[in-house]
C-alpha cells in the first residue's frame, strides 16, 4: 500500500462520515460531499479517525487516490477551500451583480459568469475576485474557466492571473 493511503484521516468536531457500497459520503458546517466507490478500497472507521483499507490483491494506486480524494473532502466540509483571482490591466474591473461575476476585461462588451451551485463569488476590491466552496475540484474548475476568459499575455502580463502567479514576461521586439 503507497505511503499516501496508510495515513490516518482525523474527523474534525461537527463531521460525520458515511460508507455505503456505492460510495462515501461527508456532512459538515460547509454543506455535503459524495464520491463513488473506487473498486477493491475500503474504509475502517474507529471514531474520529478514518483508514483506508485495500482488498487482497487490489490495485494500490487506489488507495492513496481513495484517502487525498476523502481527506478533500473532509477539509472541505469543515474549513472550506479559497481561490484569490488578480485582474491587472487598465480598465479591468470585477463586480457582482446579484450571484453573477461582471468582468470587464478589454473586450467591447461586458463578460458575465454564473456561479455554479456550491460555489461563492467576492469582489473585495475591482481587481480581486474571490472563489470559495468546499469541494476544492470546483472551485479550481471555476478559477481557471474566469482565467480563461483573459489569460496573462506574455509581454506586458495583463489578464486574469492567479494571486502570487509569476508571469515570465518576453522581450519586445527590438528595431
Amino acid at each position: 500500500m503507497s505511503r499516501v493511503a496508510k495515513k490516518t484521516i482525523n474527523l474534525p468536531k461537527g463531521v460525520e462520515l458515511k460508507a455505503a457500497a456505492d460510495g462515501v459520503s461527508v456532512k459538515g458546517p460547509k454543506g455535503t460531499l459524495s464520491i463513488h466507490a473506487l473498486p477493491g478500497v475500503s474504509l475502517k472507521i474507529d471514531g474520529d479517525a478514518v483508514n483506508i483499507e485495500l482488498a487482497e490483491g487490489a490495485d494500490d494506486k487506489f488507495g492513496g487516490t481513495a484517502r487525498a480524494l476523502l481527506a478533500n473532502m473532509v477539509k472541505g466540509v469543515s474549513e472550506g477551500y479559497e481561490r484569490k483571482l488578480e485582474l491587472v490591466g487598465v480598465g479591468y474591473r470585477a463586480s457582482m451583480a446579484g450571484k453573477a461575476l461582471n468582468l470587464s476585461l478589454g473586450f467591447s462588451h461586458p463578460v458575465v459568469f454564473e456561479a455554479p451551485a456550491g460555489i461563492t463569488l467576492e469582489t473585495p476590491t475591482q481587481t480581486e475576485i474571490l472563489i470559495k466552496g468546499a469541494d476544492k475540484q470546483a472551485v479550481g474548475q471555476v478559477a481557471a474557466k474566469i482565467r480563461a476568459f483573459r489569460a496573462p499575455e506574455p509581454y506586458k502580463g495583463k489578464g486574469v492571473r492567479y494571486a502570487g502567479e509569476k508571469i515570465t514576461l518576453k522581450e519586445a521586439k527590438k528595431a
